[in-house]
């Protein structure tokens, strides 16, 4: 393997989110002294072509004011044809500096204060607080956990919209936290069902090149174009070449009507292009960073089965089934931690952050998510800690 994941990279005092004390401690009840497997980036470094990329506009050393080229979006549409089997056109692609401030920007743009939101739980909790910090309402639609299986509850999801006058539907594929990666035929149904009530689709498929070789990534992209007229895709390089602080995401608006009123909500607040390193970031990622793709995906698939094989051995009364894509672990501690405080006992007894369930919704709770995106031996060492302590 050309490139060495195994080594650990001290990320202390680099203004780090996830290894910043001084920001986690916030999050943990004042704690410092934890290991951090919560924030959803990767503990590796990042591939030698963006880097180097990054290092030639350093070298030029002017930063002024950039624009995006001819070669930015052909990129970009070359690697969702080869990746994802998508066929994108250039004008269908909008900048914008995050999926999250996007999602937040087409609520506001699609949306008015006191309108509905449809989510399914467990869920990336951004998806809810985004909303209700723009004055709307969410309304749930719990995935079916099938002894640690998920699926979607269609006939329900139907009924919400109809009962709730749903305007908008946030869907996350691959889901964070639980790792399913939908089927054509899942977004097929919820699809039509969209379409017959007029509900705008924002699917979230940021972690869609994080998918593992024995399950395949279906956008809603790929699907017949009756779809495209109230849909929105978010994508962007951040989670599947570790970029997120370039904080540049890729939204595709097949449709001419929602992409302008989308590009009016981005100009009222003057946000037009990605920075220098951003767009020098996504040529060269997508132009020359499979190889280290294909690698940390390898050595991801090997942290999950990892994962799978310490807990069975060292604690077999937990519920983990191996995720379909993402870098992220959905674990059930519910029947081993019962009669404790599961925030105590990881803050003060395992000195482990991760997220914790309860935060993705009430069905979350009792499970932890875990990020694996890191040198198996700092993996091992959070595990142990775990364990030493239940």
């Amino acid at each position: 393997m050309k490139y060495n994941f195994d080594k650990p990279i001290d990320r202390t005092n680099t203004n780090s989110k996830k290894w910043n004390s001084e920001i986690y401690k916030e999050t943990y009840h004042g704690h410092t002294d934890l290991l951090p497997l919560w924030v959803a980036d990767m503990d590796f470094k990042v591939a030698q072509p963006i880097l180097n990329s990054m290092k030639e506009i350093i070298e030029h050393g002017v930063l002024g004011y950039t624009s995006t080229d001819e070669e930015y979006y052909q990129a970009i549409i070359n690697w969702n044809k080869k990746r994802k089997n998508s066929e994108i056109k250039k004008e269908w692609i909008v900048f914008t500096n995050g999926v999250v401030p996007a999602i937040s920007f087409m609520i506001q743009a699609f949306t008015q204060k006191g309108d509905n939101i449809l989510i399914q739980t467990p869920v990336y909790h951004p998806f809810r607080l985004t909303t209700e910090n723009n004055e709307r309402n969410i309304i749930t639609n719990p995935l079916i956990n099938n002894n640690g299986i998920y699926s979607m509850n269609f006939e329900d999801f139907e009924k919400k919209i109809i009962e709730n006058h749903i305007k908008a539907f946030i869907l996350c594929n691959p889901h964070n936290p639980v790792g399913r990666v939908w089927t054509k035929e899942d977004l097929i149904q919820l699809g039509d069902i969209c379409l017959k009530h007029n509900v705008l689709i924002i699917s979230d498929e940021i972690h869609s090149d994080l998918i593992f070789k024995e399950h395949k990534h279906c956008s809603f992209l790929t699907l017949e174009k009756k779809y495209f007229s109230n849909l929105i895709v978010c994508t962007a390089p951040s989670k599947t070449f570790n970029l997120a602080g370039i904080q540049t995401s890729l939204i595709i608006i097949p449709d001419e009507n929602l992409r302008k009123i989308y590009q009016k909500t981005l100009r009222n607040v003057r946000i037009e292009t990605p920075n220098s390193f951003g767009i020098a970031a996504i040529k060269s990622a997508y132009t020359q960073g499979e190889e280290w793709l294909e690698q940390v995906i390898e050595y991801l698939d090997e942290n999950r089965k990892f994962i799978e094989k310490f807990l069975r051995k060292n604690l077999p009364n937990t519920k983990y089934i191996k995720p379909e894509g993402t870098y992220l672990a959905w674990i059930y501690l519910g029947d081993i931690l019962k009669n404790r405080d599961i925030e105590k006992f990881f803050e003060e007894e395992a000195k482990v952050a991760i997220d914790y369930g309860h935060w993705f919704g009430e069905e979350g709770k009792g499970y932890i998510r875990l990020n694996f995106a890191c040198p198996r031996i700092i993996l091992e060492e959070a595990l142990n800690k775990i364990k030493n302590s239940i």
